[in-house]
């Protein structure tokens, strides 16, 4: 039995592909933040907040896509794809991950300083090295929770249905 190419399943090229990892830029400057200047850090917090901004974009693009029953609620639905996107993706993808990681290595690197004698260069490697190691530990877990804060809060509040659920879910295929 063949399917037809409407009916294969799309690709999702902002969750799907090597694109994604845009969306972790900032956790890896905020690693690097104690050898880099502090403008990288921040560039890397561009990337990523323009990997959401994109995918906010193309969710809005799918969500006008389907068929519905008037305009006003085809503009309503594209709308709250859109934002839901954002809010999610901005706190999965930016806000939270990129505060964990600067916690990890800020306190990483206090514990090296008061624990050790090694001189700073070894600490900040050291540092950088536990940040990133500790990126794909904290992905999933912070994915399931803004999932969790989403569907309790957003989601109820602007009853997203079942033509949007395919668009709004971010689960990733890790």
């Amino acid at each position: 039995m063949e399917q037809n190419e409407d009916e294969e399943k799309k690709i999702d090229l902002f969750r799907e592909t090597p694109i994604r990892y845009l969306g972790y830029a900032n956790e890896v400057g905020e690693a690097f933040r104690s050898m880099v200047h502090v403008n990288l850090v921040r560039f890397t917090y561009v990337v990523a907040s323009g990997y959401v901004v994109a995918d906010a974009v193309h969710k809005g693009q799918e969500a006008s896509q389907k068929t519905y029953q008037d305009e006003k609620k085809k503009q309503s639905r594209v709308r709250t794809a859109v934002l839901d996107t954002l809010i999610w993706q901005g706190l999965a993808s930016v806000a939270i991950p990129g505060f964990t990681i600067n916690r990890v290595c800020t306190f990483s690197g206090l514990l090296l300083k008061k624990s050790t004698s090694w001189p700073a260069p070894m600490r900040h490697w050291t540092t950088t090295f536990i940040g990133l190691a500790c990126i794909p530990f904290i992905i999933k877990p912070i994915d399931r929770s803004v999932d969790f804060l989403m569907e309790n809060s957003f989601r109820k509040w602007f009853q997203v249905g079942p033509v949007l659920k395919e668009l709004v879910h971010h689960e990733r295929n890790d």
